[in-house]
């Protein structure tokens, strides 16, 4: 099963675009409670204070931090100053870098007079450049469309390839100009994807990222999608690269998402028999001990914390995953949830069956004991 992880935001990963890199899911059916059913476990959830799905965030997978919100707001009124100030004030946190980066990003790809601002008040400004990079990948991909290839004409590939290469040319501006900086070359994935870079090219991009930030969600979450079957890669070549990085990791990078994300992508079975294997099982653990060890504010926790609900779902680890649905309820811009054509539905829909078995396992035990 398929595709963002983003940007994986976030904490802003761009719906067009990770709708589009992981098209095609087949994403399972096992929580389909009947009417009365779905009214009593959402009645379950309520009474614990989780949210229906009207009041379901679907544009973040978490909430973003006040002063992230702050100054965001501040460019939607044409206002540049706070976000360059923030961006610079976030230095060298490279995860919260190229999170932040993508949300101005995203917001410059719709209307970029305050980054034409910023750019000819600050002339050769790293930061400006960077956003420019981010803000041409987008506007790529949002030329492109997320619908199939066949579905998409032959103009608005025109179109993606030229708005790609001058994403190229973006990005080494910005790498020029901030040479310790791993997210232009992070952004540059996505141009890879795009006009198809060779491996050996990409092996070269990849070393340009990891000599600067070895374990970076962002970067092998948006590598994955390079290596997987749907793009350059393979299924044998999509897992071999999640292995390795999660293996390679230190506690609390979150890199043990990789895996997960390496099955969601790959299985196309109808039933929950791959999800409950011993791997599968292991896979889930390890992603729970790397959840513990993380900083809590890590931008991409609640990321993996996503798929650990959904896995954990469909292993029958109901009260497990309930406690995932508690840390990461109210925002649903995450896999699995993602690619659904009502996100908030879907989530509420799994939570809720969730909530109902939670309280079924624990009404037996009650029951039992006494």
């Amino acid at each position: 099963m398929t595709i963002l992880l983003w940007i994986l935001g976030i904490l802003a990963v761009p719906t067009l675009l990770f709708a589009l890199w992981l098209g095609g899911v087949f994403l399972k059916e096992f929580f389909s409670p009947s009417p009365d059913d779905g009214t009593q476990a959402a009645e379950a959830a309520a009474a614990l204070g989780l949210l229906p799905a009207e009041r379901q965030n679907t544009v973040h997978a978490a909430p973003l931090p006040a002063d992230w919100r702050a100054a965001l707001d501040a460019v939607r009124a044409g206002d540049w100053k706070p976000a360059a100030d923030l961006l610079s004030a976030i230095g060298r946190d490279w995860e919260a870098r190229s999170a932040f980066a993508y949300l101005l990003g995203e917001l410059a790809g719709e209307e970029d007079g305050w980054l034409l601002a910023w750019e000819a008040a600050r002339a050769d400004d790293p930061d400006a450049a960077l956003v420019r990079a981010r803000s041409t990948v987008v506007l790529a991909w949002q030329v492109r469309g997320a619908k199939r290839a066949r579905y998409t004409t032959e103009e608005q590939f025109e179109g993606f390839h030229r708005t790609l290469r001058t994403a190229r040319e973006d990005v080494a501006r910005a790498a020029a100009l901030n040479p310790d900086d791993p997210t232009p070359y992070i952004a540059e994935i996505w141009v890879a994807l795009g006009l198809g870079y060779p491996n050996s090219e990409m092996d070269k991009l990849w070393s340009r990222i990891t000599d600067r930030a070895p374990h970076h969600f962002e970067a092998h979450f948006s590598a994955l999608q390079y290596w997987s079957e749907k793009w350059s890669g393979s299924e044998r070549l999509a897992f071999a690269f999640a292995e390795r990085a999660a293996a390679e990791a230190p506690p609390g990078s979150l890199l043990t998402a990789l895996p997960l994300i390496a099955h969601f992508e790959h299985d196309t079975s109808e039933d929950t028999e791959a999800d409950r294997t011993p791997e599968m099982i292991a896979r889930v653990d390890a992603g729970l001990a790397d959840a513990a060890a993380a900083d809590p504010a890590h931008p991409r926790l609640p990321e993996l914390r996503h798929l650990l609900a959904f896995y954990l779902s469909l292993q029958g680890r109901d009260e497990a995953a309930l406690e995932q649905f508690k840390l990461v309820d109210g925002h649903v811009n995450a896999l699995p949830w993602r690619y659904r054509a009502d996100r908030a539905a879907y989530y509420c829909q799994v939570r809720d069956a969730t909530v109902a078995a939670a309280r079924e396992a624990a009404e037996a035990r009650g029951s039992s004991s006494g």
